[in-house]
């Protein structure tokens, strides 16, 4: 089995698939993440949920990821006025999220699938192309500068979002591509620690939203904020009008102030760090010739705005080992991969895109946080039956995407018929819609 694409599907792919018994080759145009600092300025900090930790602990890693995690117990949102409020994801204890760097997630995750004895790792091997003519893959060596191929059967491409085995299938007429881009880039910024010590609560994900744009923050282990601004290509408040370093100091003296005051580089790290472009991809077939499957990114890749790219990377790796029976029918476990995946990855696509909306602007309006307080107490009256939808993406990994997305459809409606009624819950009218619509949960 060949493996192209080194990165956090990838690299946990090979984990799984070795502890199988299958003989790995792993390549990525990369250098060798453990003998090399990542690159910074191009990377949204990553949110770890229930899916993702529940693909960790069955591949047997989860102990070492664990110390590399900081719970968020929620969104704490900053106002421009300077006034913070904190929106829990869930209820209980264990309803949160976590912060985790993508550079020292990737390094584990590597040092486990080297130590598989059936697992030989090339880094700085570049795939140049899909030669589905002749059934082979194209690299080159990126030290010695020279070229060479393998055969395709079987591969699996995790190579990301800009996949280079994707494009080439779909260059030659072997695949569909579609890819949608957002009209809003990104930015990645820091909040430096202070004295060795977080300058803002490290147990929240932290949101400046301002409508049409928003700044995150996410905590480090090293007392550091990674930030994101997302803002619009072109427009009055946009990448595009931001041409100096004054221009960035106005728009966050005007929007972000309390976080203007905790950024000391920010015109440097401004100007330094690559602008990043989000879509979301749609690949039609994931699967080629029986010979090759898409898998994570390279296959859905999705904006970053409902924390769920890597978790629904890990459970594509979860729901493929699932499926193996050891046979190795490549081609029949690649058509069942995706028959029994896409509907999810369409979901969460969908989701992702609706949950921009909600962290850059809705999380600031009364009807909101009113309809959120219901949701709440609905689900602790009717547990088997009502569960906020975020709470099913992110804490719910027995619930699939898509039913996640069914049912939220049908909870936004009762919610909103329920916000009608002014004063107190109606306990008899919300036992009546739920019982109607939603079936109680395995």
């Amino acid at each position: 089995m060949s493996i192209v694409g080194a990165g956090l599907a990838g690299a946990l792919l090979t984990v799984t698939l070795a502890r199988r018994g299958c003989t790995v080759r792993l390549y990525d145009r990369r250098p060798d993440p453990r003998s090399t600092q990542s690159e910074r300025g191009r990377s949204i900090n990553l949110a770890m949920a229930a899916r993702g930790i529940h693909a960790l602990e069955q591949a047997g890693v989860m102990d070492r990821i664990r110390p590399l995690l900081i719970p968020m117990r929620g969104r704490m949102i900053h106002e421009r006025t300077g006034g913070v409020s904190l929106q829990p994801y869930g209820q209980r204890a264990n309803e949160v999220i976590y912060s985790v760097s993508r550079a020292a997630l990737n390094r584990v995750l590597i040092e486990e699938a080297a130590r598989q004895p059936a697992v030989t790792a090339h880094f700085r091997h570049t795939c140049l192309a899909v030669e589905a003519a002749t059934g082979r893959l194209r690299f080159r060596d990126e030290i010695s500068r020279q070229e060479y191929e393998i055969p395709i059967a079987p591969t699996v491409a995790t190579d990301g979002a800009g996949s280079v085995v994707r494009s080439s299938l779909a260059a030659s007429g072997r695949l569909q591509v579609r890819e949608d881009w957002l009209d809003h880039d990104y930015k990645e910024l820091t909040l430096p620690s202070v004295n060795g010590r977080h300058a803002l609560d490290p147990n929240a994900l932290h949101i400046w939203p301002r409508g049409g744009f928003m700044l995150i923050a996410l905590p480090n282990t090293d007392g550091s904020f990674t930030a994101t601004l997302f803002l619009a290509r072109q427009g009055p408040k946009s990448f595009a009008s931001l041409a100096g370093a004054e221009s960035v100091l106005a728009l966050f003296r005007e929007e972000f102030p309390d976080a203007l005051a905790l950024m000391p580089r920010l015109t440097e790290e401004f100007h330094a760090n690559a602008v990043g472009q989000l879509a979301t991809v749609h690949a039609t077939p994931w699967h080629w010739g029986g010979q090759l499957l898409l898998l994570g990114d390279a296959a859905h890749a999705i904006v970053p705005f409902h924390g769920q790219g890597m978790n629904a990377g890990f459970e594509d790796c979860c729901v493929l080992d699932s499926l193996w029976d050891g046979s190795r029918d490549w081609p029949a476990l690649f058509r069942e991969f995706e028959q029994l995946r896409r509907p999810d990855t369409e979901a969460i696509a969908q989701m992702a895109l609706e949950n921009y909306t909600e962290m850059r602007d809705t999380v600031r309006d009364p009807a909101f946080v009113r309809r959120q307080a219901i949701a709440l107490e609905l689900e602790r009256n009717f547990p088997d039956r009502f569960i906020p939808r975020y709470s099913m993406v992110a804490f719910h990994p027995e619930i699939a995407y898509a039913q996640a997305l069914r049912r939220g459809e049908i909870q936004a409606q009762i919610l909103l018929e329920l916000d009608r009624v002014p004063g107190a819950l109606d306990a008899d009218l919300a036992r009546k819609l739920i019982h109607a619509s939603l079936p109680p949960l395995p």
